[in-house]
């Protein structure tokens, strides 16, 4: 035997069959009410995107889901919450099943289920895609980030919202996949808080792309899409500092209608907006709060990292219930408080 063969046959052995996206989708169903629901929700946030409804989108909740029973308490509490706040907020809940990381650290459920390095991904495919289904049984809209193109055939048919994060924004994968999927995307700007770049990838994702994939069969397959045109910027700060306050609002709008681009974007009220402390996650809601009381026409939405109980918490055993074990979140009677904000300034808007 050769050294390419025994090299082949040796990355032969670290392979693990999975399931093709159809065969998953056909395994963990939405009743069909529900799949209508989405498809309506899916249409309210794009009117949101193009500026058709004038209410506020808010995508909310825990920065990465890892615990099922967790996420489905978060998601009732949410759920019950929301039809008071529906005439001037469209509430979407977080849903993040893959996680970027700078270097090391827990990939998400998608990736290890077990939160053990054990890297279960067929348990993990159908765990999240069990807890998705769950989720929008509630009738709740869901949000996450795609990062895997492939992960993302396994999951979109049940997202009505996507990011791009500030690391992929100009990757050309990404931007070919936002360009097919079914759901508005959020580009975020750069990691240098610049958005040039996200505006970049809005242009290209608009557009329709030919690319190779994989079918939902599991095929090789080339795939054509007809681009996207409910792509937006999300504004998450950078390493300069945040990039929310009004100027740089009103600074963002031009350059988008500069570009013939929609005129709005969405705050994130995490990450550099609140300079990587949960907790300052209040003073960019009140901030943005004061700008939608005033009058501002150009934030179409906020992002805010929530979960059962405040804080973070480091992956080891035993976990706390309710806890983030990724960025840290804003507690649930806080994130009502902060519901609440927004739905008040929205007042003088819907």
């Amino acid at each position: 035997m050769t050294q390419l063969t025994q090299s082949l046959a040796s990355m032969r052995s670290a392979v693990t069959p999975l399931p093709s996206p159809v065969q998953l989708q056909q395994d963990f169903v939405l009743r069909p009410e529900s799949v209508i629901q989405m498809i309506r929700q899916r249409e309210a946030i794009n009117a949101i995107v193009q500026g058709r409804d004038r209410r506020l989108l808010v995508v909310v909740g825990p920065c990465s889901l890892h615990d099922g029973d967790g996420a489905r308490e978060y998601g009732q509490r949410l759920s019950r919450l929301v039809p008071d706040l529906s005439d001037r907020l469209l509430v979407v809940m977080r849903a993040y099943v893959e996680k970027p990381r700078t270097t090391l650290g827990w990939k998400g459920l998608v990736y290890d289920p077990h939160l053990d390095g054990s890297h279960d991904l067929m348990e993990g495919l159908m765990r999240s895609r069990q807890l998705m289904v769950d989720l929008v049984e509630m009738g709740l809209p869901l949000a996450t980030e795609a990062l895997s193109p492939m992960i993302a055939d396994y999951l979109q048919d049940l997202v009505s919202w996507t990011a791009i994060g500030a690391r992929t924004t100009e990757s050309q994968l990404h931007r070919e996949m936002a360009s097919g999927l079914p759901s508005a995307v959020g580009f975020k700007n750069g990691t240098d808080g610049q958005f040039e770049v996200a505006l970049q990838a809005m242009q290209a994702s608009r557009a329709g792309h030919v690319f190779p994939s994989l079918s939902y069969c599991g095929r090789p397959e080339v795939r054509r899409t007809d681009g996207n045109p409910n792509v937006h910027l999300v504004l998450r700060g950078g390493r300069q500092g945040p990039n929310y306050f009004p100027e740089q609002v009103q600074s963002a709008c031009a350059a988008l209608r500069n570009e013939g681009l929609p005129a709005g974007v969405m705050i994130d009220c995490s990450h550099d907006n609140s300079l990587k402390d949960y907790r300052r996650q209040r003073g960019v809601i009140e901030n943005v709060a004061l700008q939608l009381a005033g009058g501002e026409q150009g934030i179409l939405g906020v992002m805010i990292e929530s979960y059962l109980r405040e804080g973070k918490q480091p992956l080891a055993c035993p976990l706390e219930y309710g806890v983030s074990i990724t960025d840290g979140c804003l507690g649930w009677e806080d994130t009502e408080q902060q519901l609440q904000r927004l739905y008040q300034a929205m007042g003088s808007r819907v």
